[in-house]
């Protein structure tokens, strides 16, 4: 009996047909990166102080006295929410009196912003918050947006691994290209906040779906020494480059409908790659299709110029993978004994505190001192480094260590830099960077890892239930930035602590480095300290290699 891997083992790694897949699937993740985080943009909130209408029958010189000053920082600033009761203002203007001589400001009447706010144009043109004045008593539907597109991702999560095991890889990945486009290019036109918002879920849920299907899509058609390239390098350091792209059109596209039509424009770019990339032959055999899968095969051939076999695919010969021990298990088997349960609870807080960092730090930048599309432009460049090194330790030294290693440095900096004095911003700005390269390596690691510690039985359902607790992670991170605007560094502290929190947990969990992937729940890796009546006769395969087709096609952002 033989296998897909052995079945197409004469067309070679790396061939030309290998690097065309590679590089199309990696080049389609790009506007993922830029769409993904296009909220720091297009929600971003520029200073912003109550209007004063022109008939307010008021002098040059109450009007300048309008708006009250509060403590901001450390200094006196405009109140970006009350001003002086107008009313008032304009009685002691036509008695000419004058401001803080002859009334004591500090003792006047107060009310809200009743005829909307005055913004700066000085880093934004519009935004949505300037569109629709997401502001002082509204300011609450900024991070709420942001945590809707989260809720769309979420949603997607569940329904793209179902539909591309049904309607195929290709099928999805191009249907959810569309979906991302189209919804995102209504978005440009929308009227009020509400419609904006309910497109960004739509959004949300063509993104993570497109993700999902070109990562399987890649995982299926190279082999095994590409894949595992693929999967750590190849997905990821093109999602950074998205990432990278995001802040050189923001700078120069300043009005947040224009910024968004140029970033879904992009995505009519992948329509050309539906002719070039191909359906996963995986798919197609396990579906029974298998002159569909040979055809991809011996095209696959003619492209690395070899000469293909007169007999490819013998459905009497060929052993389908996807058809074995398809034995019934629930989420309930994930609570089965005490030592899955336990890395369950331990999976699910690490994978929801790592996104609450990740997307935290991401989602921050236009807090942070200096220019916020440069420093938007570090926290993407930042995760170029921290993929190569977490691929470079997780092919080199064990997984616990190397995690907790990368939590800590995460966490660590992020709670130093309240003890950074206000007048050394690079340090600060320096600071937030390394954390978001530790969190970054940590989110890059924590995939392979946890796949490691389950066994093939409940593999998708435990790294499944793992990355649903991201998902709630990622939509509670626009909350922890939003704390910002009671203290600036309670974000931080936060993050940071949780970070660290994090990593001593991470040591807890077994050493997978090294060894075979367990089959049975019988055979996982031990937590430390849990009581625990070893099998039989158990025994685990030793043949099965690390890089098995099967982690990797269970761990997509």
């Amino acid at each position: 009996m033989r296998d897909y891997e052995d079945v197409t083992a004469f067309l070679g790694e790396w061939g030309r047909f290998q690097r065309l897949v590679f590089f199309l699937l990696s080049a389609s993740i790009v506007p993922n990166g830029f769409n993904g985080l296009s909220i720091v943009f297009l929600a971003g909130t520029p200073e912003h102080r109550c209007a004063v209408p022109r008939g307010a029958n008021l002098s040059g010189e109450w009007r300048n006295a309008s708006i009250p000053l509060e403590l901001r920082g450390g200094r006196a600033a405009p109140s970006r929410c009350r001003r002086y009761r107008l009313a008032a203002l304009a009685n002691f203007s036509a008695l000419g009196l004058r401001p803080g001589s002859d009334v004591e400001l500090g003792s006047l009447e107060q009310e809200p912003c009743l005829d909307g706010w005055e913004y700066s144009r000085d880093v934004y043109r519009s935004t949505i918050v300037t569109e629709w004045n997401l502001v002082c008593d509204d300011d609450w539907k900024g991070p709420l947006s942001t945590s809707l597109f989260f809720v769309g991702v979420l949603l997607g999560s569940f329904l793209s691994g179902q539909l591309s095991d049904k309607f195929g890889r290709k099928n999805v990945l191009f249907a959810t290209l569309a979906m991302q486009t189209g919804f995102s290019f209504i978005q440009v036109f929308s009227t009020s906040w509400e419609m904006f918002s309910v497109f960004f879920v739509l959004v949300g849920m063509g993104q993570i779906s497109n993700y999902v299907a070109a990562f399987v899509l890649g995982t299926e058609i190279l082999g095994k020494s590409i894949r595992v390239l693929f999967c750590t390098l190849g997905v990821c350091i093109f999602y950074a480059f998205g990432y990278m792209l995001l802040p050189l059109f923001a700078y120069f596209i300043r009005d947040w409908r224009m910024l968004l039509l140029a970033l879904t424009l992009p995505g009519l770019l992948c329509i050309p790659l539906w002719w070039v990339i191909p359906e996963s032959p995986r798919w197609l055999i396990s579906q029974g299709r298998f002159q569909e899968a040979e055809d991809i095969i011996r095209k696959a051939a003619k492209t690395n110029g070899i000469t293909a076999p007169d007999v490819i695919l013998d459905p009497s010969e060929l052993q389908d993978l996807n058809s074995q021990k398809q034995q019934t298990y629930t989420i309930l088997d994930l609570m089965k004994t005490r030592n899955i349960l336990t890395i369950t609870i331990m999976s699910v807080i690490l994978w929801m505190i790592i996104s609450v960092g990740y997307f935290g730090l991401s989602l921050d930048t236009p807090n942070l001192h200096g220019d916020v599309y440069v420093n938007c432009f570090l926290s993407a460049v930042i995760e170029v480094p921290a993929y190569i090194i977490s691929w470079l330790l997780l092919r080199n030294l064990p997984r616990r260590y190397s995690m907790a290693a990368a939590l800590f440095l995460g966490g660590c900096v992020l709670l130093f830099i309240q003890l950074v004095p206000s007048h050394i911003r690079a340090l600060s700005i320096l600071l937030v960077m390394l954390g978001k390269f530790g969190i970054t390596s940590a989110f890059s690691m924590v995939y392979v890892y946890t796949a490691e510690l389950y066994p093939t039985v409940v593999r998708n359902m435990g790294v499944g239930a793992s990355s649903m607790a991201s998902r709630l992670g990622s939509i509670l991170s626009p909350y922890f930035v939003y704390l910002g605007a009671y203290d600036r560094f309670l974000p931080y502290i936060l993050m940071g602590s949780l970070t660290v929190l994090s990593g001593i947990l991470t040591l807890f969990l077994p050493e997978s480095y090294g060894m075979p992937l367990p089959d049975t729940i019988e055979q996982m890796l031990l937590v430390k300290g849990l009581e625990y009546r070893p099998a039989s006769s158990s025994t685990r395969d030793s043949k099965q290699e690390e890089e098995n087709p099967e982690i990797f096609k269970s761990t997509a952002f």
